[in-house]
């Protein structure tokens, strides 16, 4: 069987009749707000990312994570807490990102959480730098339940790999991939649904065809080119691809612009939320600095968060003029070119 197939089976057992008609009601809610212009909003998420760690092994230069910039207090998510947001949305809840900012893994409760919800018939899935995938940590990855795992590799010598993903092991990567596919074999598993990720940059772009090649020969379920996003790109154009298809920005006479049009909508404040490590509600993964918070669960429920003023009146403000957001202006909401 296709193996993107599976994984939409999978990801189609978790729902229930439950979580069916809260998403009915999310898009027909989101649908009416776009008509009428009002932050009409009925259901609770089905979709939800949570911050397991800020903390990161690696210093990507585009990354305010592995910059060290973040002016938001830096942490772990304990277990406690986690358990608290599970236990008050898992019956709306279908899509669980286990991820933000950091690297998930050093999180030493990470598969905890993973366990937890897919306990709960949850959809799981996480994005991680794979330096932490010894054979005993891939094993317990394969088993601990855990739907989808994105693997950063940016390149395929050590060469251009180390250029964005600094600090980092090509061969770390490539080690501990082998390990995921070997321990997915042995124990008969289909899931995760392993995903090399391979992030679009000038240096890496004529390496496309190698990695095309390299993901045939270890095994993973699906090859995915993303188009990278640049903080500096009216100014710098060190990263940005000159294959404008690969690219999230076009040059023209007054430098770069961003290639979508800011549509005075989000889908993303309908469906769903992120909550980082210390329990702060943010709009979407492009606040990374958590700089629009509309409450805490760690002293309130996700519920009178996601019902509250502050989270209205910023689905307002979207409807009315996204590009006066700042974190709306670099987002282009693209992500794969193709697999």
């Amino acid at each position: 069987m296709n193996r993107n197939l599976t994984d939409v089976q999978n990801m189609l057992s978790k729902l229930t009749g439950r979580r069916v008609s809260n998403m009915v009601s999310l898009y027909l809610s989101y649908q009416l707000a776009k008509i009428t212009k009002k932050p009409l909003h009925w259901g609770m998420p089905f979709s939800l990312e949570i911050e397991p760690t800020t903390s990161c092994n690696l210093r990507c230069p585009q990354c305010p994570s592995g910059l060290r910039e973040f002016s938001r207090n830096t942490g772990m998510l304990d277990f406690p807490l986690y358990k608290k947001v599970i236990d008050e949305v898992h019956e709306d809840l279908v899509y669980l990102i286990l991820y933000f900012q950091g690297e998930p893994f050093l999180n030493k409760k990470f598969l905890d959480f993973v366990r937890y919800a897919a306990s709960k018939n949850i959809y799981t899935a996480t994005s991680s730098n794979a330096h932490y995938f010894t054979d005993e940590m891939a094993k317990a990855t394969i088993e601990s339940g855990l739907d989808r795992l994105i693997i950063s590799i940016d390149g395929t010598t050590q060469e251009t790999y180390g250029k964005y993903r600094i600090g980092g092991n090509l061969e770390k990567v490539m080690e501990g991939t082998r390990n995921l596919v070997k321990w997915k074999k042995k124990l008969g598993r289909t899931t995760p649904h392993i995903i090399w990720q391979f992030i679009a940059f000038r240096h890496n772009e004529h390496q496309i065809p190698e990695i095309k090649r390299l993901a045939r020969e270890i095994g993973v379920d699906e090859l995915g080119i993303k188009t990278a996003q640049i903080y500096d790109y009216q100014t710098s154009d060190e990263f940005i691809p000159t294959n404008e298809e690969l690219s999230r920005y076009k040059k023209t006479e007054e430098g770069y612009q961003i290639k979508n049009k800011l549509l005075n909508q989000c889908w993303r404040l309908w469906k769903g939320s992120v909550i980082t490590w210390d329990g702060l509600v943010v709009p979407c993964c492009f606040d990374k600095d958590a700089t629009h918070r509309f409450g805490d669960v760690s002293t309130e429920t996700f519920e009178k968060v996601w019902t509250n003023e502050r989270y209205k009146g910023f689905r307002q403000a979207i409807l009315k003029s996204r590009k006066e957001i700042d974190i709306c202006t670099n987002c282009t909401e693209g992500t794969k070119i193709w697999s």
